[in-house]
């Protein structure tokens, strides 16, 4: 059976983090003497109670996490975190309903990036910071956060946690240890946020738009303290900067590191996900520039810089911009719209497909077509010269079966409920791959999500727990067999 009372006690825990994350807020609205300051206090306060009661139901529990408890803990962390922290916006006033909240929050910790909010500029700074501070914590996971701080908490089950959260068909570790292999990620990340951070300010941001910013840019989420996102700076300083980052936001971060800290910049080059992922972003953002300076008449850096902006934001699933796509050639739309399916490497913080899977599709399909000449061949499937399993082969199918069945039953929900054709595949397609900003002019890159209707914002608030989680974690929880004793 479920063991609850560990789930209750690690659930415990989490709160008491995101508690303190709630005050880290209340004390920037003290700062600014802005009048949300109430609200992340009686946030704040309410949630640790609530972690204690948790802790105290748990008290007794032992660390013996199995695999099912880790699937039941995963999902429940990343819904009773969009619970919680929903309660600022309500309690502050400045998103009331309840849909709404939950919609905005859950697409924060996904890093999906989709907002209800019409004008994001009229909200007090503790807001708009616990906006992009929800991106930053669900970059690589609320649960994987645990592993890396808190390993004792866990126990044994810790390697099954990070098979529910990773994002990717392939989980390799750097060491024995899984919380050192955590700690070491997370060092990538936090060195990434900081010197995106110190790059930003350097290029003409103020601190908090460069904290923001940076935060957001590395969890490749795409939320912004300005409506019309990096467009609002007009710098292509800013934009390069915006570029750079997402693009090794995009990489796997265990291949980071061991190029960064370990001094192994071969080992990208080995990689085939990573080949692939810069095969993908030159071919694009080389077709794209053509496209821009024939048909829309950009001058070669601006077609270069909008291209490669557009390229590198929707492959990576942030969902940042610097123009208007929806005045582009209408090609574009189709192209970004596969680079949203796509999405970058596994181990990374972004979303869609992985380039991983779609390089183990190519080859599966190069081995049926060697088979056709050659039926009694042995044609394994090899990534980077390793054997993949049969195992995993076959997972690839089902979660590619899967990801298209939703899709579909999705834009077909949305068309049904009076969405056009196109907005509908495009809103369904961008939540799944949590991307955020879709393609048309009327749920565009500039515009929200607030005229969709209620029910429909629940289903894309699910689409992105499932994208995030990479839809098999969440769905086996409404099986059969996951409930059956044995």
């Amino acid at each position: 059976m479920v063991n609850l009372r560990l789930i209750y006690k690690i659930i415990g825990s989490l709160l008491f983090m995101l508690g303190s994350l709630l005050l880290v807020c209340a004390v920037i609205s003290l700062l600014y003497k802005e009048d949300d300051l109430v609200a992340f206090l009686l946030s704040a306060l309410f949630t640790t109670c609530c972690g204690f009661i948790l802790k105290y139901l748990g008290r007794d529990a032992d660390n013996n996490l199995g695999r099912r408890d880790s699937y039941l803990l995963v999902t429940v962390t990343w819904v009773v975190f969009s619970l919680f922290g929903m309660l600022p916006f309500i309690i502050s006033g400045y998103i009331p309903n309840v849909t709404d909240a939950f919609f905005e929050t859950m697409s924060g910790f996904s890093t999906t990036g989709a907002t209800i909010l019409d004008d994001v500029e009229w909200l007090p700074h503790a807001t708009l910071y616990w906006r992009s501070q929800t991106q930053w914590i669900g970059g690589l996971g609320i649960v994987f956060f645990t592993i890396a701080i808190l390993p004792s908490l866990v126990g044994n089950g810790s390697i099954k946690v990070f098979a529910a959260e990773a994002t990717g068909p392939m989980r390799s570790k750097m060491h024995p240890r899984l919380s050192t292999t955590a700690k070491w990620i997370w060092t990538v990340y936090l060195a990434l946020t900081i010197a995106c951070t110190l790059s930003f300010y350097a290029v003409g941001m103020d601190w908090f738009d460069s904290i923001n910013y940076a935060m957001t840019t590395t969890a490749t989420g795409g939320f912004c303290t300005h409506n019309d996102s990096t467009l609002f700076f007009q710098s292509a300083g800013i934009d390069y900067v915006s570029i750079l980052f997402q693009f090794l936001a995009g990489i796997n971060f265990m291949m980071l590191y061991t190029a960064v800290f370990k001094l192994k910049p071969q080992s990208l080059l080995k990689s085939s996900e990573f080949k692939l992922y810069i095969v993908i972003i030159v071919a694009a953002t080389a077709w794209f520039m053509y496209l821009l300076m024939t048909r829309n008449g950009y001058g070669l850096e601006h077609a270069l810089r909008s291209a490669l902006f557009q390229v590198v934001s929707f492959i990576t699933t942030t969902g940042l911009f610097n123009d208007d796509a929806s005045q582009w050639p209408h090609i574009t739309w189709v192209i970004l719209g596969c680079l949203m399916f796509v999405g970058a490497c596994s181990g990374s913080t972004t979303g869609g497909f992985k380039c991983i899977r779609i390089v183990m599709v190519f080859k599966v399909l190069r081995n049926e077509f060697h088979h056709l000449l050659h039926p009694n061949a042995v044609l394994p499937v090899k990534i980077n010269g390793i054997p993949v399993p049969r195992q995993q082969l076959s997972t690839l199918l089902a979660f590619f079966a899967i990801f298209t069945i939703m899709l579909l039953i999705t834009a077909a929900v949305m068309i049904a409920a009076g969405i056009d054709n196109t907005n509908a595949i495009a809103i369904a397609l961008s939540c799944i791959s949590n991307v955020g900003p879709s393609l048309s002019t009327q749920i565009g890159p500039v515009m929200s999500w607030s005229e969709l209707p209620e029910y429909v914002k629940w289903i894309c608030s699910f689409l992105m727990l499932v994208g995030r989680l990479e839809i098999m974690s969440v769905l086996v929880l409404f099986t059969h067999e996951f409930w059956r004793d044995n």
